[in-house]
C-alpha cells in the first residue's frame, strides 16, 4: 500500500511540474497583445519619421536647384544690341500708354456722372477711388517720358526671356519681371472685382462685371512698363471677373475672403512656361 502511494504521489508530481513547464514555455513564447500593439506603433512612428525626413531632404534639393537655376539665369545678359531694342520698345509703349491715360478721363468722367444719375453711391465710390490711383499713375509716366528713367540700371532690359505665356492662341515671351508684373495684375482685378461686386449688390444693382468702369479700363498697377498694355488688361480681367463673382455673391470660390485671389487660381489663370 505504501508502493502504491509514493507511486501516486511521484506521478503527481511529475504531472504538476510538466504542466507548469508547459505553461512556462507557453507563457515565454507569445508576448502580451499590448506589448505587439506598442512595437508596432513604435515602428509606424519611426517609419513616418523616416517618411518625413526624406520629404524634407527633397524638398531642400529641389529648392537648392531651383535657386542654382535661378542664379544662372540672372547671370545671362542680353547683349547691346538687344538690350537697345528692348528699350525701344519700351519707349513707344510708354507713349501709346500715356495717349490713352489722357483719352480715358472724359470717359471716366461721363461714366462717374452715370453713376450718379442712377443713385448707384457706392459704386460711384469705388470707381472715384479708381480714379484716383490712375491720375497717380498717369502722373508717374508723364515723369518716365520725359527722359528721367535709367534704363542701364533696370535689370529687365539686360535679363534675357526666360518663360512664355499664350494669349488668343499666340505664345509671348518674358522675364522674370514681366511675370511678376502679370501677377499682379491678376491680383489687383481681383482685389477691384470683389469691390466692384460688393458696391453693386449694396446699391441692389442687378451683377454685370462687364458693366464696370474698372473691368473696361483694366489699367490698375500698370505702369507702361515690361509687358504690353494689352497683356496688363487680359490678365487684369481674368482676375477682376471671379473678385467681382465672389463679391456679389458674398462667397469666396477665387479668394481667401481678404480680397486675394487663391494661388491656385492665380496658378491657373497664368499659366506660364519655362523655356530656359
Amino acid at each position: 500500500m505504501r508502493v502504491n502511494v509514493l507511486n501516486r504521489t511521484v506521478v503527481a508530481v511529475g504531472i504538476s511540474a510538466v504542466a507548469f513547464l508547459g505553461l512556462s514555455v507557453q507563457t515565454h513564447a507569445q508576448p502580451p497583445p499590448q506589448q505587439d500593439q506598442k512595437q508596432q506603433q513604435a515602428e509606424k512612428r519611426a517609419q513616418q519619421q523616416q517618411d518625413k525626413q526624406q520629404q524634407q531632404a527633397q524638398k531642400k534639393h529641389e529648392q537648392e536647384q531651383q535657386g542654382r537655376l535661378t542664379q544662372q539665369r540672372q547671370t545671362q545678359r542680353l547683349g547691346p544690341q538687344d538690350q537697345q531694342e528692348r528699350i525701344g520698345q519700351q519707349q513707344q509703349r510708354l507713349a501709346q500708354y500715356r495717349d490713352h491715360l489722357s483719352q480715358q478721363q472724359p470717359l471716366a468722367r461721363q461714366q462717374s456722372a452715370q453713376l450718379q444719375q442712377q443713385n448707384r453711391m457706392a459704386q460711384y465710390n469705388v470707381q472715384q477711388q479708381y480714379m484716383v490711383r490712375l491720375g497717380q499713375q498717369q502722373q508717374l509716366v508723364q515723369v518716365q517720358n520725359e527722359g528721367r528713367y535709367n534704363y542701364g540700371r533696370d535689370p529687365y532690359f539686360y535679363t534675357p526671356p526666360t518663360y512664355r505665356y499664350s494669349r488668343a492662341g499666340r505664345y509671348y515671351e518674358t522675364n522674370q519681371y514681366g511675370v511678376d508684373l502679370l501677377r499682379q495684375a491678376v491680383n489687383y482685378g481681383y482685389e477691384q472685382g470683389c469691390r466692384a461686386g460688393l458696391a453693386d449688390r449694396q446699391d441692389r444693382w442687378a451683377s454685370n462685371y462687364e458693366g464696370s468702369y474698372a473691368y473696361q479700363d483694366a489699367n490698375y498697377g500698370y505702369t507702361g512698363f515690361y509687358v504690353d498694355r494689352d497683356d496688363y488688361n487680359n490678365y487684369f480681367r481674368e482676375g477682376f471677373r471671379r473678385g467681382y463673382e465672389d463679391g456679389y455673391n458674398s462667397r469666396y470660390r477665387y479668394g481667401n475672403g481678404r480680397g486675394t485671389i487663391l494661388g491656385a487660381v492665380l496658378a491657373t489663370i497664368l499659366n506660364f512656361e519655362s523655356i530656359r
